[in-house]
């Protein structure tokens, strides 16, 4: 990974291994809107760079000017009526952007990429969600992607009407403090318990399908379990080196 030297601390043990020759790690985030991705994710960054990485933090949809455009087109409640097959393809669309501007070179130089959201995220919205099912997101992975795949995916696990809920109060206080309340990222948010359940459920089919790569983190504690909890699957499933006497 790139990282300019071996560093590590007495917090956590962690002990990274600067080899610049070799591909970087590709690390993704994901769960409910409003279970704490962004925060937690963030987390990891700053742990990282105090180690003397320089991780690529980075998001979907979005990550480039092209994907925030289409972010802004699938978030924005002004597009409630976007048909669920317009959806996944414009989905797909920023993804491949994204990997072809940031994502692989990324990993090409050696660096450790954190990712909010990445294809999980689409089987489980557009396909639990939509109702489209996993096998044509996983076709369009393979077609549009490549079937490129995280290295460590950190599945956040929490309650649904309190994640959905959070999100929603986020995103309120954001628009207002703005000035843009007719313009927002709420579309999803607004969605029924029903179509939330249907998420989580597709999640956790995602994770006892490929246990080797999802790890599943319950996101019903404090900031800091949940962040605690995160730096142990980092270390064990990277297999960096704990710190030893």
């Amino acid at each position: 990974m790139a990282c300019a030297h071996r560093q590590m601390t007495a917090e956590t043990g962690l002990l990274y291994h600067a080899n610049v020759a070799h591909r970087g790690k590709f690390i993704t985030f994901e769960g409910l809107d409003g279970c704490g991705k962004s925060t937690q994710l963030e987390k990891l960054a700053v742990v990282l760079r105090s180690r003397g990485c320089s991780p690529i933090v980075t998001r979907e949809p979005g990550g480039t000017a092209t994907g925030e455009e289409i972010r802004r087109l699938l978030l924005d409640t002004g597009t409630s009526g976007l048909a669920p097959l317009a959806e996944l393809a414009l989905m797909f669309a920023s993804r491949a952007q994204h990997i072809k501007e940031v994502i692989e070179p990324a990993l090409a130089a050696g660096n450790v990429v954190l990712c909010d959201r990445f294809t999980d995220s689409t089987e489980a919205y557009q396909g639990g969600g939509r109702k489209l099912g996993s096998a044509p997101i996983l076709e369009m992975h393979r077609i549009v992607c490549g079937n490129l795949q995280p290295d460590l995916t950190i599945l956040m696990d929490s309650d649904v009407a309190a994640s959905v809920e959070r999100a929603r109060r986020r995103n309120k206080s954001r628009n207002s403090e703005d000035g843009h309340e007719d313009r927002n990222e709420n579309r999803f948010e607004q969605e029924s318990r029903a179509f939330f359940g249907r998420v989580r459920n597709v999640y956790l089919a995602i994770a006892a399908r490929e246990p080797e790569r999802v790890v599943l983190i319950n996101a019903r504690g404090t900031v800091d379990e949940t962040h605690r909890a995160i730096l142990e699957t980092v270390r064990r499933k990277l297999k960096l080196a704990a710190k030893t006497a």
